[in-house]
């Protein structure tokens, strides 16, 4: 874990799972402007660093990197000591997936391997985190985890077999989680994001 700052925000921490160039770093971007101490994690932590040396100086905020491979248990639960080590998590956004091709792939082809590892990060990762997590934001009576999905959320397509059956399984996942955990004060939402998101203007 990278230390950007000696001391956490008043409004909690926010942590950002699955933070890239484009909107895991602008959500980071978006809770540090707001006040949270923010914790980014992801696979890269030479890449993570740069992002968040670059958060902590335009917002004058607190952001710490650390490494994550949500498809393995250990890992998260590393992860996540670092994360709640560093105070109250008030905000969870799961935003990981495993990259696939924007070509179709045809069902025969995909290899079982490469299906596994997108089931993996995009609904056991998510699993993995969330019970990381709950125990503290049920303790205290409140707390929000966002989970982030797409049009194969929803909508199964023909030669993305990979994606959308860990993005179908990730939205069972926070509606479980939501029926679940509302009564106890923990808001758990799935948002849909249905479009591919440009590079930085």
């Amino acid at each position: 874990m990278r230390s950007m700052a000696s001391s956490t925000s008043a409004k909690g921490i926010a942590a950002i799972v699955g933070v890239g160039p484009k909107l895991g770093r602008s959500i980071a971007r978006k809770f540090a402007h707001e006040g949270y101490t923010v914790a980014i994690l992801a696979r890269d932590l030479g890449r993570l660093s740069r992002f968040a040396d670059e958060i902590a100086r335009e917002e004058k905020a607190q952001v710490f990197a650390i490494r994550i491979d949500c498809s393995d248990a250990r890992s998260v639960r590393e992860a996540f000591e670092g994360v709640l080590s560093l105070g109250f998590l008030e905000v969870l956004v799961y935003n990981a997936y495993q990259p696939v091709s924007w070509h179709p792939t045809n069902f025969t082809d995909i290899k079982i391997d490469s299906f596994e590892k997108s089931l993996a990060v995009s609904s056991l990762g998510a699993f993995l985190c969330a019970q990381q997590v709950l125990p503290g934001m049920v303790e205290r009576g409140r707390g929000t985890i966002l989970f982030t999905g797409c049009s194969a959320s929803v909508n199964g397509i023909a030669g993305f077999s990979e994606l959308c059956c860990g993005k179908f399984a990730l939205r069972a996942l926070s509606q479980c989680l939501a029926r679940e955990f509302q009564p106890l004060g923990v808001h758990v939402a799935h948002i849909i994001i249905d479009g591919v998101i440009g590079p930085p203007r």
